[in-house]
């Protein structure tokens, strides 16, 4: 069973922004909107644009950029999926998170081995 079963390409159901431009470049982001049962929830990447990447491909950087941009979304956004044995579906403007049924290909997630467990905590650090 597949993760998405929805009618349109799933980047059709972006939503596309940009942030203030500074000397250092462009920062945009990509949204898709989704609701979880009657909650609106989204998924949202992010990604930089300098002014040298802009000039790169003939002056068709940003575009470029964007589709490459898009292609990394929808792979995290599968893989996502795949991994929470979750989908997308409906026929709404929104697509519907929903579960995928149990016979279905779900991926199954390995048990922790104590090598992995010994490893040290990541120290968390905060942009601000």
């Amino acid at each position: 069973m597949p993760h998405i079963e929805l009618p349109r390409a799933l980047e059709d159901y972006f939503a596309f922004a940009e942030t203030e431009p500074t000397r250092n470049g462009r920062r945009f982001s990509i949204t898709l909107p989704y609701l979880d049962g009657e909650r609106l929830d989204r998924l949202q990447w992010w990604y930089h644009i300098t002014p040298a990447q802009e000039q790169m491909y003939e002056g068709g950087g940003l575009a470029f950029f964007r589709n490459r941009a898009i292609e990394r979304f929808c792979r995290h956004i599968e893989r996502w999926l795949d991994i929470t044995a979750q989908r997308f579906h409906g026929d709404e403007p929104i697509p519907r998170l929903g579960s995928r049924q149990a016979g279905s290909a779900a991926a199954t997630i390995a048990p922790v081995t104590s090598a992995q467990a010994e490893l040290a905590p990541v120290e968390r650090v905060v942009n601000g």
